[in-house]
């Protein structure tokens, strides 16, 4: 590994090189591609790929500019760009997290007071017709694409019988609070009275909040309609759901004339400015792993279920969060004078709850040095709510899912199912004690928990709990009582979060960066630096250990898996994710409760 260092490290820096010295056109020499770039204009945000909390790059190549954040950035731009006279909103088939399209929908809704706002899609989903019509002052829809406003609903998959009975595995899960669930799809054939209560109650206000969000931007009429979907694009323009059925083109040739603009230019996407960016300041970032910019605030994005070890390639992006990643992140900020506040971006179902506490402590370092500002994305549940109480301040959109503060834990035996095929496992313990066998073989495959091993397990998962409880007690400066009636695994909208002491206040992004400079008092312009959970280049190079090797081949191997069931099945990928660490002999998992997917 160490002889792979020696040449791939100069082959990078020959490629910086390269890029950085290309010359340079003179900014006063007069050419035609210079009057491209001048007189009023069309702002082209093009969001046909989406806009991921964190995008995920190759070590090899400059992450492109399209994260969320990013996003943000942008729409700023456009305000202050002289030249803008409309915006163009490509939306393609795109689909956001709900929490995502809210907040989108308010930025847009505050630049639309300055500005016209043409949105186009192929598609539009619940998500981002909310963001069309809170944000935008037309609505285009392809010729053949469907409006899909269809209601706010989750859908949950239980797989007791298909494990239990078809396949005949043991399955061995405890939980530890009654509305957390977590264990139900693989115990349970429908869901406990109470894991029903805690997300039809969610699921309400969130469709409070949708309808809501629409009702602001096309009044009640449309939000009348907007649950009687699916909708094709002639008839949602004879309901006023959509203003004109056209292509992107038609859409930008109107707006065009509309405001009197010459040109457009592509503020986010591919093609954008930010997105072209070969300097090299880029690669020394692709090499560091840091983000785009220097300043006394840092933005750590934080996404993904969370682990002590993710998987990753060499050549790709690390998934999730990992204990041994952002711990890193987090060490360094807390001894770096430079950084004066952080704000923490959350989206994570949660996952390893050993790996959830060793992050909880590093964050609690910072906080007695600097403060800490969270912001929800889609989702804080369970071990995201856990780094998430640590914050001086969280803020939480009003459809962001928080709480699930509960443990579950367990395994999947396959001993049942290899005695069927006439395979037999036989534990032989030492000792002459009663139970001893079950008690040895309590983390083998083969061997389901006895009486005696469960409740001692579950002994040790509602210890977990406690210290959970305890966790964000301290976080929250409050008792343990007190958030105990808003625990056992229940999970609320940022608004309940809100009303329950959970969440301090209701907004995105922006809000929780405007108001860690308050805390640390800093201009309010001060720059953002922004860190992710990727690897650097030289960590890459430089990971060593047989031991290591196996754990991180495990991982990526799970990690491979999780991708391919984000092609087939992507509502399963958050459950599945959260509750990989089992796979790692993880027995005490701070998880989200559902395969949890609003549509």
């Amino acid at each position: 590994m160490r002889a792979r260092s020696a040449w791939l490290a100069p082959a990078v820096l020959a490629l910086a090189v390269g890029c950085a010295g290309r010359p340079k056109a003179d900014a006063n020499e007069s050419s035609p591609a210079l009057a491209k770039h001048s007189g009023p204009m069309v702002a082209v945000i093009d969001l046909t790929k989406g806009a991921a909390e964190q995008e995920s790059s190759s070590l090899l190549a400059a992450p492109h500019k399209r994260s969320f954040d990013d996003l943000l950035r942008a729409l700023d731009d456009v305000a202050k760009d002289k030249d803008s006279k409309g915006v163009l909103i490509k939306l393609g088939s795109a689909n956001l997290g709900i929490a995502r399209a809210e907040e989108l929908g308010d930025k847009l809704s505050t630049l639309r007071a300055k500005l016209p706002i043409h949105c186009q899609a192929d598609g539009l989903t619940n998500a981002t017709f909310m963001v069309a019509a809170r944000g935008c002052t037309k609505i285009w829809l392809s010729p053949a694409g469907e409006l899909e406003t269809i209601g706010i609903a989750a859908q949950v998959l239980y797989f007791r019988k298909l494990l239990a009975d078809e396949l005949k595995l043991s399955i061995d899960f405890l939980q530890v609070g009654k509305f957390k669930g977590a264990e139900e799809p693989l115990t349970r054939d429908g869901p406990s009275a109470e894991a029903r209560e805690s997300l039809e109650s969610v699921l309400r206000d969130l469709r409070g909040s949708w309808v809501g969000a629409i009702k602001q931007g096309r009044g009640d009429a449309v939000a009348e309609l907007v649950e009687d979907g699916p909708y094709s694009p002639p008839k949602a323009k004879e309901k006023k759901l959509v203003d004109e059925v056209g292509y992107v083109d038609d859409a930008l040739a109107a707006l065009k004339t509309a405001t009197g603009a010459q040109r457009e230019e592509i503020f986010f996407g591919k093609g954008s400015r930010a997105d072209k960016q070969g300097d090299m300041g880029a690669l020394v970032r692709v090499l560091s792993g840091d983000g785009p910019t220097s300043g006394p605030v840092a933005l750590v994005v934080a996404t993904g279920s969370i682990s002590m070890e993710g998987g990753a390639s060499i050549l790709g992006g690390r998934s999730g969060i990992t204990e041994k990643d952002l711990g890193k992140i987090l060490t360094k900020l807390e001894k770096e004078d430079s950084i004066k506040a952080v704000v923490l971006r959350i989206d994570s179902p949660g996952g390893s709850a050993l790996a959830s506490d060793l992050l909880w402590q590093k964050l609690m370092k910072i906080r007695k040095k600097k403060p800490i500002v969270v912001s929800v994305g889609d989702m804080a549940a369970s071990g995201g709510y856990y780094l998430a109480s640590t914050a001086n301040v969280i803020f939480a959109d009003p459809t962001s899912i928080v709480g699930s503060i509960g443990v579950v834990g367990g395994k999947i035996g396959f001993g049942p199912a290899l005695e069927r095929i006439g395979v037999h496992a036989e534990t032989f313990p030492a000792s002459n004690k009663p139970g001893a066998a079950n008690r040895a073989a309590y983390m083998s495959a083969v061997t389901p928990w006895d009486d005696a091993t469960r409740a001692r397990v579950l002994e040790t998962m509602s210890g977990v709990y406690e210290l959970f409880l305890a966790r964000v007690a301290e976080g929250r400066k409050t008792t343990p009582d007190k958030i105990a009636p808003h625990a056992e695994g229940r999970i609320f909208t940022g608004r309940q979060g809100k009303e329950r002491g959970l969440v301090d206040e209701l907004g995105g992004l922006e809000l929780a960066l405007a108001r860690a400079r308050k805390l640390a008092s800093l201009p309010d312009d001060a720059e953002v630096a922004v860190f992710g959970s990727r690897r650097t280049f030289f960590e890459g190079l430089d990971d060593s250990g047989d031991a290591e090797e196996q754990a991180r081949s495990a991982a990526a191997a799970r990690a491979s898996f999780v991708s391919a069931l984000d092609d087939l099945a992507p509502e399963l990928v958050p459950f599945v994710s959260s509750v990989a660490p089992i796979a790692s002999g993880e027995r005490a998992l701070c998880a989200v409760p559902f395969a949890l997917t609003i549509r």
